[in-house]
């Protein structure tokens, strides 16, 4: 087991025992399907990636488990870190999209 925060973000991220590093269940905490289900379709565009799936544990609990199986032995950390980067650029990406639009409204309808 070990833990680590993205981006030094302050949710843990813990990762469940396995004896295989290609299927491996991810503990997520304070999380919900909001990242679960965008997380999961990221990781899911990698042709390694076999399975990827998350259940909510109880809906009175703000806990994913997080499934990766991964093809030909490659270790499910590296989809999954590569899943949280691709998802974390798109998701930067529309914020500056965004602020861009915003910007340009307020310029044209408010000056």
């Amino acid at each position: 087991n070990f833990t680590f925060n993205v981006n030094c973000m302050p949710r843990m991220i813990v990762q469940a025992e396995g004896a295989d590093e290609s299927c491996v269940t991810y503990v997520m905490h304070d999380e919900d399907h909001t990242l679960g289900n965008s997380l999961r379709y990221m990781i899911m565009k990698n042709p390694e990636v076999e399975f990827c799936g998350y259940s909510i544990t109880h809906p009175s609990e703000s806990k994913i488990n997080f499934r990766i199986q991964t093809k030909g032995g490659l270790p499910a950390i590296e989809p999954f870190r590569r899943g949280l980067t691709e998802l974390n650029d798109l998701c930067q990406h529309v914020l500056n999209t965004f602020e861009v639009i915003i910007m340009k409204f307020i310029h044209i309808f408010c000056v």
